[in-house]
C-alpha cells in the first residue's frame, strides 16, 4: 500500500485496582467485594481517509467514591469518521466543545467519574478560507445508559486575518465565533413539588454563544457572552429565570515575563440533558472555575468547585523570570509566580416568601426566582486564594521550589457545611541529583488555620532510580485533633510505554477537582495496582 493509505493501529490500557481494608479509624466503608477496579482499554484505527475506534470500560466493581448508576460493564464508546479534503463527518459517540463551553463542552475525565460523550452525527466543514463550520446532533451519555433528549447545535468561527491582509502583514490574528444548542425534552415528566399545581415546562432550551480573540504577539484576549433560555430544572429549583455568562481574560507573555487577568460573571448555567439529574453526570456545558489547580497535596486539600447558580469569578497571575548573574537570579536564575484567585457570590433579590438557605424552595417553583444586578456583589465570599511561588536551582545537582499560600475556603457554599475556613499554607520542595541514575526528591507541606480540622503536615521522600524504577513515600498528618497518619507508599516500574505502580496506604475523604468539577472520595486504605500502556 501507498504510505499515504497504510492503516494504523493505536490505543491504550489503563486499570487502577484497590484491594481495600476497613479501617475504623479513618471510618472506611464497609465493602462487598475485595477488588475494586477502573479498567478501560481503548482500540483505534487511522488511515488517510477513515478512523474508527471503540473503548471498552469494566467498571463492575468501580474504585469508591463514584455515583451508583457507574457500575456496570461494555463497549459504550464507539465512533467512525470520514475524512474528505475541506469536510469531517463522524457517526457514533464524539467529544465536542464549542468556545470556551460555556453552552455545549462533552469530555471524559476518569479521574471524576466524567463521560459526557454525544452518540449521533457531527459535521465539521472548511468551506472557505478562514471559515470552520460545525453542526451536530445527539443524544448524550450518562454511564451506562443514554438520556431521552436530543441534543443539536451548530459553530461558526472566522478567521477575519485570513482575509483582511493588512492584519496578517502586523501579524494580528481576531477570531469571531457563534454558537447555538437546543435540547429537545420532553415535558411529559413532572417534578415532586408539582402535587399541588402543574408547571408549564418548555421542551426546547436554546443557548447562545458569542466571542471574540485578539491574538498579536504576546498578547491574547478573549471576550465571550453566551445566553440560555429559560430552563427550570431540579439544580435551580424549577425556576424560569434566563441564564447568562460573561467573560474577559487577557493574557501577555514574552521571554522572562507573563501576565493573566480574567473576569466571569455566571448567573443560573448550569445546562443539563435532564431536568431532574442532579450530581456530576449529564451537563452539556462547563464553567471554568478561574482558580489555580494545586497539585501539591495540602495547597489541594481545600478545592473550589465551580457554583452554576451565579458566581463573580476573578483570577490575576504574573510570572517573572529573575536572568543569570543578577542580583536576585544569582548564578542559574530565579523564577517567581504570584496567582489571585477570587470568588464571589451575586447579589440576589428573592422573591417574597423565601429566605436564602431555608428548605422552602418550593415557593420559587413556576417563578423567576430572583433578580440580581449584573455589577452587584453578593455578601458571601465563595474563595480566595493568594499564593507565591519560587523556583530556584541552586546548584547543578539542587533545585529548590519555595511556596507560600493563604487561602479562604467557604465549606459552607461548596459543601453545604462546615463554615469559612481560613489557612495559610508553606510547602517546600527539593531536587538532588546524585549522578545519572539517582535523583531524591522530598517535600515538606504545612498548613496551618484555627477552623475545622486544625492544622496539617505533609511529607514525601521520592527516590528515581533510572530508567525504570521510582520508590515513593509519604505521610499525610493531622495536627492536633484526629492525630490521624494518612501514610502511603509506592514502587513505579516503567518500560518503554508500560507503566506499573504498586502501593499501599490510607488516603483522606475528601474532594477530588479539575477545573471546577469535584467528586467526593471516602476515605480508604488498602494495597493499589496501577497499570498503563500507550501503544
Amino acid at each position: 500500500m501507498a504510505q499515504d493509505d497504510k492503516i494504523t493501529l493505536s490505543g491504550s490500557i489503563q486499570s487502577d485496582i484497590l484491594l481495600p481494608e476497613e479501617d475504623n479509624k479513618i471510618k472506611t466503608d464497609k465493602y462487598k467485594d475485595d477488588v475494586l477496579t477502573n479498567t478501560f482499554v481503548d482500540l483505534n484505527l487511522n488511515s488517510r481517509y477513515v478512523d474508527a475506534g471503540a473503548r471498552l470500560e469494566y467498571l463492575e466493581h468501580p474504585l469508591p467514591g463514584f455515583e451508583k448508576d457507574y457500575a456496570g460493564w461494555g463497549v459504550p464508546y464507539m465512533y467512525l469518521k470520514v475524512k474528505l479534503k475541506d469536510v469531517d463527518v463522524t457517526v457514533g459517540n464524539f467529544y465536542e466543545q464549542f468556545g470556551s463551553g460555556f453552552i455545549l463542552r462533552t469530555y471524559e475525565e476518569r479521574s471524576l467519574g466524567v463521560d459526557n460523550s454525544l452518540l449521533g452525527g457531527r459535521i465539521v466543514a472548511k468551506p472557505f478560507k478562514g471559515v470552520t463550520m460545525k453542526a451536530l446532533s445527539g443524544r448524550q451519555r450518562r454511564y451506562w445508559d443514554l438520556n431521552k433528549p436530543w441534543i443539536t447545535g451548530g459553530d461558526v468561527e472566522l478567521g477575519l486575518d485570513e482575509w483582511i491582509r493588512p492584519l496578517q502583514s502586523t501579524g494580528t490574528y481576531i477570531t469571531l465565533g457563534a454558537s447555538y444548542v437546543m435540547k429537545h425534552e420532553s415535558s411529559e415528566y413532572r417534578p415532586a413539588p408539582e402535587k399541588f399545581y402543574r408547571l408549564n415546562l418548555p421542551e426546547n432550551v436554546e443557548a447562545y454563544d458569542f466571542r471574540v480573540r485578539l491574538q498579536k504577539g504576546g498578547l491574547n484576549v478573549l471576550a465571550e457572552y453566551a445566553r440560555k433560555s429559560q430552563d427550570p430544572s431540579a439544580d435551580n429549583h424549577y425556576i424560569y429565570r434566563k441564564g447568562s455568562v460573561a467573560m474577559l481574560s487577557a493574557s501577555y507573555s514574552k521571554k522572562g515575563v507573563s501576565m493573566l487577568l480574567q473576569a466571569k460573571r455566571s448567573d443560573n448555567m448550569s445546562f443539563r440533558s435532564e431536568r431532574s439529574i442532579t450530581g456530576t453526570s449529564s451537563f452539556i456545558n462547563h464553567l471554568p472555575a478561574f482558580t489555580m489547580d494545586h497539585t501539591y497535596a495540602l495547597a489541594a486539600l481545600y478545592p473550589y468547585a465551580t457554583k452554576p447558580d451565579g458566581e463573580w469569578a476573578y483570577q490575576a497571575e504574573l510570572g517573572y523570570n529573575f536572568k543569570k548573574n543578577t542580583l536576585l537570579g544569582g548564578k542559574y536564575g530565579t523564577k517567581v509566580k504570584a496567582n489571585f484567585s477570587y470568588i464571589r457570590a451575586l447579589d440576589k433579590n428573592y422573591r417574597a416568601g423565601y429566605t436564602e438557605g431555608s428548605d422552602k424552595v418550593s415557593v420559587l417553583n413556576g417563578t423567576d426566582g430572583y433578580g440580581s444586578a449584573f455589577w452587584k456583589w453578593g455578601n458571601e465570599r465563595y474563595y480566595q486564594d493568594f499564593n507565591v511561588q519560587v523556583e530556584k536551582k541552586m546548584s547543578k545537582s539542587f533545585k529548590l521550589n519555595l511556596m507560600y499560600m493563604n487561602q479562604f475556603y467557604n465549606k459552607t457554599a461548596v459543601e453545604g457545611k462546615g463554615g469559612m475556613i481560613h489557612s495559610n499554607i508553606f510547602i517546600a520542595d527539593g531536587k538532588y541529583r546524585f549522578n545519572n541514575m539517582f535523583t531524591l526528591r522530598g517535600e515538606a507541606q504545612y498548613l496551618t488555620t484555627a477552623d475545622d480540622e486544625r492544622d496539617w503536615a505533609f511529607g514525601l521522600l521520592e527516590l528515581s532510580v533510572l530508567p525504570h524504577f521510582m520508590i515513593t513515600v509519604s505521610d499525610m498528618y493531622n495536627v492536633g485533633v484526629t492525630d490521624i497518619h494518612y501514610y502511603q507508599g509506592y514502587v513505579t516500574y516503567t518500560a518503554g510505554a508500560h507503566r506499573l505502580q504498586i502501593g499501599y496506604g490510607r488516603t483522606r475523604a475528601g474532594y477530588n477537582c479539575s477545573g471546577g468539577v469535584c467528586r467526593f472520595i471516602p476515605a480508604t486504605k488498602g494495597f493499589t495496582v496501577s497499570y498503563n500502556y500507550n501503544f
